[in-house]
């Protein structure tokens, strides 16, 4: 069987209430991959379980003992996989032991957002924006957290230069560096700004 990973599930489920704006929470990196790996292992045993046992029933029910059902073995799978996702996307996520995978996949997919817009992010920090300057802060704290709790410390140390260097250049225009929530008013703002393009 495949393996597919929260993450992959989540982005199936579209979602009709609008998302809270996503706040940086403190993690222990250790403890957050063992949550996530436990959360994994339990989503991919009942895709397999629904997968064999919907595959089962409709050979059972529409199969032919003679012939090749490998449309129906699919047919389950594909099922299997669809009830799995939306198992995880409205009774899963509300659990406690799918905590972790829920923040990992809000901060990549807040991470994302602003990835979508980082060439204009950085021409209006190069204007010394305010927003701007406040959104890639925002930016480097949660792209540092993400490589901390996926063990990425290669990638965290390459970061911090960049960071300190957009601290000082934030502290000389007098902003606050402490920024860990992605207010949505910043992403609008860089949309808002002359000469962008509104994706």
């Amino acid at each position: 069987m495949p393996r597919f990973k929260p993450s992959i599930l989540f982005s199936m489920k579209a979602t009709l209430n609008p998302t809270p704006a996503f706040r940086l929470e403190e993690r222990n990196p250790e403890a957050f991959r063992a949550a996530t790996r436990k959360a994994s292992i339990r989503i991919i045993v009942v895709f397999a379980l629904s997968a064999m046992l919907l595959s089962t029933l409709l050979v059972s029910f529409f199969g032919d003992s003679a012939g090749d059902n490998f449309k129906w073995n699919l047919t389950g799978v594909i099922l299997g996989l669809l009830l799995t996702a939306a198992l995880v996307g409205g009774l899963f996520r509300k659990q406690q032991w799918m905590d972790a995978s829920v923040y990992g996949w809000r901060l990549k997919r807040s991470l994302m957002s602003i990835t979508n817009q980082m060439h204009q992010l950085k021409a209006a920090v190069a204007r010394h924006d305010p927003q701007a300057m406040l959104l890639l802060r925002f930016y480097h704290l949660a792209l540092h957290q993400m490589h901390q709790l996926d063990g990425n410390s290669s990638g965290a140390s390459d970061l911090v230069q960049e960071m300190n260097l957009h601290a000082d250049a934030m502290t000389a225009m007098q902003l606050e560096l402490e920024q860990p929530e992605l207010n949505p008013d910043w992403l609008a703002h860089l949309k808002s700004l002359p000469g962008q393009k509104n994706t």
